[in-house]
């Protein structure tokens, strides 16, 4: 009985979005959790844990850092090498992935 009213409670604050927000009122991004491959999540998320994040991870912040970089450059001039260092690591990103589902 208890887990039928908890587990109800549970699905309407989801339904409702309580989940979303973090602490401070921000909303949670899961961008970064959501472009890991599906089967790699939960290893992933504990590597985190644990301080120890894998290549894959460091590729997609610094992919992450340069699509960023490239919306900010002010003209094409700014933008090229920016747009060649994001396809760097992208490639880069790739081959790792692909790596890493290889060895499963």
């Amino acid at each position: 009985m208890f887990e039928k009213i908890a587990d109800k409670k549970i699905r309407d604050a989801m339904a409702d979005g309580t989940f979303d927000i973090v602490a401070d009122g921000r909303a949670l991004d899961l961008t970064d959790y959501f472009s890991v491959p599906e089967e790699l999540r939960m290893a992933y998320s504990v590597l985190k844990s644990a301080n120890c994040a894998p290549e894959e991870v460091e590729y997609l912040k610094e992919v992450d850092r340069l699509r960023t970089a490239l919306a900010a450059a002010a003209d094409e001039r700014a933008r090229a090498p920016v747009r060649r260092a994001l396809a760097d690591a992208t490639l880069r990103l790739d081959l790792a992935l692909e790596r890493a589902r290889r060895r499963k």
